[in-house]
């Protein structure tokens, strides 16, 4: 399902972003609606429609997006101020169903966020 989304696609090359990261196991690129000076979307190269969609063998993987995000936060120059967001669903925001980490920052940054 994911496979096909907007995200999917960027993933494989057919449409372009402004890639910040790429390895074997995701990408991230900066958000073309940001909703902060920083906002990066970070996704695994595998296509996972929603974090609830996740298996035990994704393990690994959700593991290196956490720890990948902290290294795009600090090569972004946020140091250790910035939120990760991850939306699960469309009642709870997502709006593109392949799994992705909303890295955020570069001003103050409120709570509850909405």
């Amino acid at each position: 399902m994911s496979e096909d989304t907007i995200f999917g696609k960027i993933a494989r090359g057919e449409l372009p972003a402004t890639m910040v990261y790429e390895d074997e196991h995701c990408l991230a690129f900066r958000d073309l609606y940001p909703a902060a000076p920083m906002h990066i979307l970070l996704i695994p190269r595998k296509p996972i429609p929603r974090l609830c969609d996740a298996v035990a063998e994704d393990q690994a993987l959700l593991g290196h997006l956490m720890l990948t995000a902290s290294k795009i936060a600090a090569q972004e120059g946020l140091g250790d101020a910035y939120r990760l967001v991850v939306n699960n669903g469309a009642g709870a925001g997502q709006s593109v169903f392949h799994l992705h980490l909303h890295i955020i920052g570069g001003r103050s940054l409120s709570w509850p966020p909405g």
